[in-house]
């Protein structure tokens, strides 16, 4: 995988899309269908050849962008950034476990497989992803508690595609320290990330 301000940027757009979405969810009980759809569609793309095509391209990452130009410049919004910085400790902790990865690679084809029958943001496909991320990375310490409208959050399909998206924060995150990314890279690269971000946005309104 290479190892680029490019990749990495693309990267923490991934991550902090789906946290987004997360937030959306919980605090208004919707969320924007596309943003979504390319979120858990990251989820499928095991194998993808880069970063890009892990989002079938920058232009579905446009929200994420946006957000990380904020978040690395002057940011307003700290629950966001308090879930992205769990989630990426949650992913170094889920990295030492071999077994977990594992099995979320297998759940997740399974899961794939059911495309045959159900679209990628059918009830069904989602339950399965919130599944794997019970079963796995919600058994890590410590767990995200996200907060928001208790009408929301005790919905059903609410709680599911908040999971599932947690786990699609999850994807993003190791693709960020695939890409060579860590604690001292946003101490060190933070200026360099988000004029990166800025390019990728500008190049999108061209």
């Amino acid at each position: 995988m290479p190892q680029t301000d490019h990749d990495r940027a693309i990267a923490l757009a991934g991550l902090l899309q789906a946290i987004q979405l997360v937030s959306d969810i919980a605090h208004r009980g919707k969320v924007n269908p596309q943003d979504f759809q390319v979120c858990i569609g990251s989820l499928i793309k095991i194998d993808a050849a880069s970063n890009e095509d892990v989002y079938d391209g920058i232009s579905n990452l446009r929200c994420g962008l946006r957000l990380l130009s904020e978040h690395l410049g002057n940011p307003t919004d700290m629950e966001i950034s308090r879930y992205a910085l769990e989630l990426l400790v949650l992913e170094r902790k889920l990295s030492r476990h071999p077994e977990f990865l594992k099995s979320i690679r297998a759940d997740i084809q399974t899961t794939a497989a059911k495309l045959n029958h159900f679209p990628l943001t059918h009830d069904n496909i989602i339950a399965s992803l919130a599944e794997i991320y019970s079963s796995t990375i919600s058994t890590l310490a410590p767990r995200i508690m996200v907060k928001g409208e208790p009408t929301h959050l005790t919905n059903p399909g609410n709680a599911n595609r908040i999971r599932a998206l947690l786990l699609a924060g999850i994807r993003a995150a190791i693709l960020w320290r695939q890409s060579g990314g860590g604690r001292l890279t946003l101490l060190f690269r933070r200026k360099a990330l988000q004029l990166e971000a800025q390019r990728l946005l500008a190049a999108l309104d061209k």
